[in-house]
């Protein structure tokens, strides 16, 4: 990993994992993947490794981090999904050359069409969000109550009521400022 760039925000959904490439959306932003190698690293310790990655393919992968963005914001909050960012997700998905193989662990990986296909990785993480979005796996798709982040998160909690996309930075920043209000008064 280049040590230049900020940390990525890794968790268990590979949709919402890649909508953190970009962070506080509504804050200072901070791009995690602002070149190609950067997505390349991203991709690598996902599950999804490829060789490299040009310009026009980070620019596709950028425009898919936000229609994804945009389309779950709109489930979250029960709204009309936006047309081209759906049309951006299912022409990404629709391109995949990916399989799903079976590791002798008894895991699910991915194999790409070629090592350096970003398009088929791409469209890994296409099809998650659509499988998000319809509904087909256990959670509760939310967004987080920071607001400079409002960032969409799958919730697998057993209650389904978190209200962070992370604790560790968005949860602790909100009780942190909580608790320095409090002791302004």
């Amino acid at each position: 990993m280049h040590d230049r760039f900020p940390d990525f925000r890794l968790g268990k959904v590979l949709a919402t994992s890649f909508t953190a490439t970009l962070t506080e959306r509504r804050g200072d932003a901070v791009e995690r993947i602002p070149v190609p190698q950067r997505l390349v690293d991203w991709l690598g310790v996902s599950g999804l490794a490829v060789e490299s990655c040009t310009t026009a393919q980070l620019e596709l992968a950028k425009a898919l981090r936000e229609s994804i963005h945009a389309v779950l914001t709109a489930a979250a909050s029960g709204e009309v999904l936006p047309a081209a960012a759906v049309q951006v997700i299912n022409d990404c998905s629709a391109q995949c050359r990916a399989a799903a193989i079976l590791t002798p662990e008894g895991n699910r990986q991915w194999r790409l069409s070629s090592a350096s296909c970003v398009e088929d990785a791409l469209g890994v993480i296409a099809a998650d969000a659509i499988s998000i979005v319809a509904g087909e796996r256990d959670g509760k798709l939310a967004l987080c109550a920071s607001p400079t982040c409002r960032a969409a998160f799958f919730d697998t909690s057993q209650s389904r009521s978190r209200k962070w996309c992370e604790m560790n930075t968005c949860g602790n920043r909100q009780k942190k400022a909580r608790f320095n209000a409090g002791k302004r008064l």
